[in-house]
């Protein structure tokens, strides 16, 4: 057995930037913004494919409090950049009502590729997320542990949603953001492997064959990291709230521990047909936290309500070793008050009751969203 590994933690969030007068997407990004975010944070914050999105990444952290300072101080420096030109920085995977047929890519020689291999598909991304990194230096652990974590990545989504509109409708879907992702090549879950090498021989395959050029265009729920020696889990909405994010991102990394301690003891968790695993992944994308999911050992659908305890039963010791039991308690609240789809939702209809046109309750659905994203902060 390898030594345990340090499960470190990084998250990355991709913002959207909101004009303040019209609460729509911005459809170019000022060309001394980004400058002056990197001037402030370094190589923590990047352009993303459209010119209204700009996406930030934590620095390896120790712990999730460390990372949730972290990730605090990214938030508040980008949207007091974002409003000296006025704009609003906000946290959620789509924007109510915005349209991507008016926004301005990014003129980048990796965006232009991308477009050009991927054409419509790429053309309408007009999508967030947030990636959670943890650190598994062991390459063969890395892959063992992303076969077993697939069965929880489901549940993450979930706890995460964040994008029930597209293009001012109501979808339905707690997360039509993955309804949208699900359009590019090479994502969903990903693949079982035997080992780093068998995975490593599959993307050389890819590679030699013109079709890709690296494995950062591996675009899986759940990868291992190109560029760091973590699995990087991808599934989850971005969310509104800090504390949601943190809560999300600590629920993965005490999975990992978990599945770890179980390997150390020769045991394992049972790993699942993808079939069974995507039927859980579009009960998330649909429901949210509303219905529940499959308990393929039970063969039942379970309230979300009983899904959290049993996790929070789980890796309650883990936590208690990473130190962050009450960020995995946060969980419970998540449940108790909903996700920032919920939020949306009822803001929507609420000001719809109240007498409000379908655009004054949109505009009031990105006002709050732009509030929840500094909360606690």
């Amino acid at each position: 057995m390898t030594k345990e590994p340090r499960f470190t933690i990084g998250i990355e969030e991709e913002y959207l930037l909101v004009d303040r007068e019209s609460r729509n997407l911005i459809r170019e990004l000022p060309e001394s913004m980004l400058p002056e975010c990197e001037k402030l944070l370094g190589g923590q914050v990047t352009a993303e494919f459209f010119q209204s999105q700009i996406e930030v990444g934590t620095r390896v952290a120790g712990s999730v409090r460390e990372a949730r300072a972290d990730l605090a101080r990214l938030r508040k420096v980008v949207s007091g950049q974002a409003r000296q030109y006025g704009m609003e920085l906000m946290a959620a995977s789509i924007h109510p009502f915005a349209d991507w047929e008016s926004l301005q890519r990014t003129r980048k020689e990796r965006y232009q590729t991308l477009e050009h291999d991927l054409q419509g598909v790429v053309r309408r991304l007009m999508i967030s997320g947030m990636h959670v990194h943890v650190g598994l230096e062991d390459e063969d652990l890395r892959i063992d542990l992303m076969n077993q974590v697939n069965y929880l990545l489901p549940h993450l989504l979930a706890l995460s949603t964040s994008s029930p509109f597209w293009r001012g409708e109501d979808t339905g879907l707690k997360s039509y953001r993955i309804a949208v992702w699900n359009e590019m090549p090479r994502t969903g879950l990903p693949e079982q492997f035997e080992s780093y090498a068998e995975y490593k021989r599959y993307i050389d395959v890819m590679i030699n064959a013109g079709l890709i050029e690296d494995s950062t265009k591996i675009w899986w729920d759940i990868r291992p990291s190109n560029r760091f020696p973590t699995l990087e889990m991808r599934i989850s909405d971005l969310c509104t709230r800090l504390d949601d994010a943190v809560c999300i991102a600590t629920l993965y990394q005490c999975w990992l521990r978990m599945l770890y301690r179980l390997k150390v003891r020769n045991q394992r968790w049972r790993t699942y047909p993808r079939f069974l695993i995507n039927e859980n992944r579009w009960l998330a994308q649909r429901y949210g936290i509303d219905k529940g999911l499959v308990d393929f050992g039970r063969g039942q659908l379970i309230p979300f309500a009983d899904l959290v305890e049993e996790m929070i039963e789980l890796v309650h010791e883990d936590a208690e070793a990473l130190d962050c039991v009450d960020e995995l308690f946060h969980a419970r609240e998540i449940l108790a008050r909903g996700t920032s789809a919920h939020w949306q939702i009822t803001t929507f209809r609420t000001a719809k009751e109240a007498g409000a046109t379908t655009g004054e309750a949109l505009r009031e659905v990105v006002d709050m969203l732009i509030r929840e994203t500094l909360y606690g902060l």
